[in-house]
């Protein structure tokens, strides 16, 4: 664990101009320690849970790298008081260090067994403010809308607008988007006070497709 933190501070020192930071907050840090990343990883693959790389989780799915879940969660800048969208569950660990940091977590994932293995495993080891719904996460979930930020951890060809008419004002939608291996780039919408978007990329990423149920089979 200690490691995989210096290794996520290396980075940040390194990318620091593209994020727009030169370390990630204190609080950010404290949620990457406390959660242990070994029991959201493969057992085959134990050895590697706390390297600086993503994993595969299965169903074409990774667990993403640690830097990454690091500077996407700090990118949102976020408060205790608040609820997050996120559009991929996944194995369950983004959503973990989330909890550490808001009062609600609603999670979306299309792949029904990585949403029900996660969401037992965030269970037993008390992650109890996370909502897992199985739905297609480029039209969001307007139930539970507005959202203090929205993070999405697979890649759309382009951003999908369900998300961005979900955002609160003054918040942000943190995404990749491009196709896979061409070039994907980490962007930033910022929804100003008066509903206006604002768009930068910070950096270039690879991530999976965001899948989705209108994508044929």
């Amino acid at each position: 664990m200690r490691q995989m933190i210096e290794d996520i501070e290396t980075e940040v020192r390194y990318t620091a101009d593209m994020i727009g930071r030169h370390r990630l907050s204190d609080r950010v840090i404290d949620a990457m320690r406390r959660v242990p990343r070994h029991l959201f990883v493969d057992p085959g693959l134990l050895d590697e849970a706390y390297d600086n790389n993503p994993l595969p989780i299965g169903y074409g799915q990774t667990i993403s790298q640690p830097y990454m879940v690091a500077v996407m969660t700090d990118l949102l800048e976020l408060q205790p008081h608040q609820k997050i969208l996120e559009v991929g569950f996944g194995s369950g660990y983004q959503a973990a260090v989330l909890s550490l940091l808001v009062k609600q977590v609603i999670s979306l994932e299309i792949i029904s067994p990585l949403a029900d293995r996660a969401h037992r495993l965030l269970k037993q080891q008390g992650y109890h403010n996370v909502q897992v719904i199985q739905a297609d996460g480029h039209f969001g979930w307007a139930d539970e809308a507005p959202y203090d930020g929205i993070i999405v951890t697979a890649a759309p060809e382009e951003i999908p607008q369900p998300l961005i008419d979900q955002l609160a004002p003054e918040s942000h939608l943190i995404i990749p988007v491009g196709f896979q291996g061409i070039g994907q780039q980490l962007m930033d919408v910022h929804k100003a006070k008066d509903g206006s978007i604002n768009t930068r990329s910070r950096l270039g990423v690879r991530f999976v497709p965001l899948t989705s149920s209108t994508q044929p089979d």
